[in-house]
């Protein structure tokens, strides 16, 4: 298990790291800006000084928390991917088989899509940090598609992205428990669709 890092990749000390954990909670279940950092300091038993000297600033920890996210969330695909070896239509369809075990965990919807709603300024560091993850997405399928010889990866590279977020947000707001299986589904068929046309 590798040490927690900032997201400027330092090593944590524990109580850093333990701001960081229970920031990443505050923030994910009571929303962002209904998160004060006295709240976090008093709920992680670490002083404001070490909260600031680490990370700076509320918007530091933010940003930490959305890239230890980030970085979950893509250390998982990629140890799928590294399962399923070179079959390419198995690739492209590791997202979606990655993502029940993930909403599993997430009863509170995407952070991502949360943060998002909370951050309207095209410049804060923290919406950064989710388009950022939105586009490595898509770019992923784009990546997979094009490996697996697809027709028209620009467009299904989309078509993937659109189902797959659509899940997440079914998942936890509509409580579509099959909204994962669903879609996968719905994946398979246009990608069969895509290599067919090969």
């Amino acid at each position: 298990m590798t040490a927690a890092t900032t997201g400027g990749g330092e090593r944590l000390t524990p109580g850093a790291r333990r701001i960081l954990d229970v920031a990443s909670d505050l923030f994910y279940r009571r929303g962002i800006h209904a998160v004060g950092v006295d709240t976090i300091a008093a709920e992680s038993g670490v002083t404001k000084r070490t909260l600031y000297d680490r990370f700076g600033s509320k918007d530091g920890l933010l940003v930490a928390y959305l890239e230890k996210r980030d970085r979950r969330w893509r250390d998982q695909v990629a140890a799928r991917l590294d399962e399923v070896g070179d079959d390419p239509a198995a690739r492209v369809l590791v997202p979606f088989d990655v993502l029940p075990g993930w909403l599993a965990e997430s009863d509170r919807g995407c952070s991502f899509i949360n943060a998002f709603a909370e951050l309207p300024e095209p410049e804060h560091p923290g919406r950064k940090v989710v388009v950022a993850e939105k586009k490595w997405l898509r770019e992923l399928f784009h990546r997979l598609l094009t490996e697996a010889g697809a027709a028209d990866p620009d467009d299904l590279a989309v078509q993937l992205l659109s189902l797959h977020e659509g899940a997440v947000v079914s998942a936890s707001i509509a409580g579509e428990r099959r909204a994962a299986v669903s879609a996968r589904a719905a994946a398979v068929l246009l990608l069969d669709a895509a290599l067919s046309g090969r």
